[in-house]
């Protein structure tokens, strides 16, 4: 027989405070027995909606009050039906300890975010970046940090992240660490990764990020248009340094590869083709994802001129911050209002090298080594030469079959 099961919220004003609120309390009854508990939160007795249970009004204290309760029946719920799927009888005060973990094994966030990390941390330079893990880890530190600012412990029961707790961490990357809207969304998408495992472990059976939604805003990332680009090919650099950050950013222009698989390409990386030509074949060090490009003439060009370093080396990079350091020069050098940086080579790459020259956005994401063509979406940029390129090649058709010359009857 199917036991019923409810749940409702009043208040107990024999322990009202001096200012006037008092604590509700949830009762939770299964045919007909029934066990209660503090739910920790307090509203005036004035406020307070006898018959529906909820505190009155449409201010925003209230439904975030409200917002709260529906919040712990939902997880009451939940804990209920779990129970039904484990046990033959389940009672009341089963789901209340369930719920408030009484008599439970505790499951600790930053506990389970150190193990993910951990094996996160193995897969690096196997599957996954160093980048992709020193990401995880600030994330990690974030959340520790805003636990211990909050609400005052070293880490949490996983079973009290709610609605609330993931809209504080929110305010708190936005307020405190100074967190923009894409990277704030960018740390709870991976805040969420670490949830899902959770779930997937049976360490936590309701969903905190139900009635949340993660949402990236779109950027635009730029590029080099082909003026731009023509500049800092065209300009004569004196300076040695420079002349090589110059050639190994034009090589990026020219085939899309980021900094780090620059600086990672060896001899074994060229191949020659099916079509006989010189290809790159190598892998993104960021996604561990083939990348095929067919060598440009510019690009071959630049790899003879370093031809002969040592280790099989073809370009001498330097590091990182040396590199970001002297493209400012060559920007400035050049008189290019623009950041110079490898991201913009790999969308000038996207846009102004392939898509505008008619390569179709398939074999772009190929050659960027995408797995999702609206990534490459995100690079590719239709520009005003592409559209009216198209635009004459269009007109022209239409001349060819007598279209244009049609006009519209009176």
């Amino acid at each position: 027989m199917r036991s019923t099961f409810n749940v409702l919220f009043f208040l107990k004003k024999n322990a009202e405070k001096k200012d006037g609120t008092a604590p509700i309390v949830a009762r939770i009854t299964i045919n007909g027995k029934s066990s209660q508990f503090n739910t920790k939160q307090f509203v005036n007795k004035n406020d307070w909606n006898v018959e529906l249970n909820r505190v009155k009004g449409r201010s925003a204290e209230a439904k975030k009050m409200n917002s709260v309760l529906d919040e712990i029946k939902s997880c009451l719920r939940n804990a209920y039906n779990d129970l039904t799927r484990k046990e033959i009888i389940v009672t009341a005060e089963k789901v209340k300890n369930t719920f408030l973990g009484i008599g439970q094994e505790k499951f600790l966030l930053i506990e389970l975010f150190e193990e993910c990390n951990s094996i996160l941390k193995k897969q690096v330079g196997i599957t996954k970046s160093k980048a992709t893990y020193q990401k995880a880890e600030v994330c990690k530190r974030h959340v520790s940090e805003y636990i211990k600012e909050e609400y005052k412990l070293s880490d949490i029961d996983l079973r009290e992240i709610n609605h609330s707790f993931i809209v504080g961490f929110e305010t708190y990357l936005n307020t405190h660490c100074k967190c923009n809207y894409n990277t704030t969304a960018k740390f709870i998408q991976k805040f969420k990764s670490i949830i899902i495992t959770a779930q997937k472990n049976g360490q936590l059976h309701n969903d905190p990020f139900a009635n949340y939604k993660i949402s990236l805003k779109k950027v635009d990332r730029g590029y080099l248009t082909k003026d731009e680009l023509n500049k800092i090919m065209d300009k004569e650099i004196k300076n040695e340094r420079l002349e090589r950050i110059r050639d190994i950013f034009v090589f990026s222009c020219y085939t899309g590869l980021a900094y780090i698989d620059i600086k990672n390409l060896k001899k074994e990386h060229i191949i020659q083709g099916f079509d006989g030509n010189p290809w790159i074949m190598t892998k993104r060090q960021k996604t561990d994802v083939q990348t095929v490009v067919p060598l440009l003439d510019v690009a071959q060009e630049i790899l003879e001129k370093y031809k002969g370093l040592p280790k099989d080396v073809l370009l001498p990079v330097p590091t990182n911050q040396k590199t970001n350091a002297y493209l400012k020069e060559i920007g400035d050098l050049c008189g290019i209002n623009k950041n110079l940086t490898f991201h913009l080579a790999r969308h000038t790459f996207a846009t102004t090298i392939t898509l505008s020259n008619g390569v179709p956005i398939e074999t772009v994401s190929k050659m960027l080594g995408h797995t999702n063509i609206k990534t490459t979406q995100i690079y590719a940029r239709i520009t005003n030469e592409k559209v009216s390129s198209d635009m004459r090649v269009l007109s022209e058709k239409l001349k060819e079959c007598g279209l244009d010359a049609k006009t519209l009857s009176a």
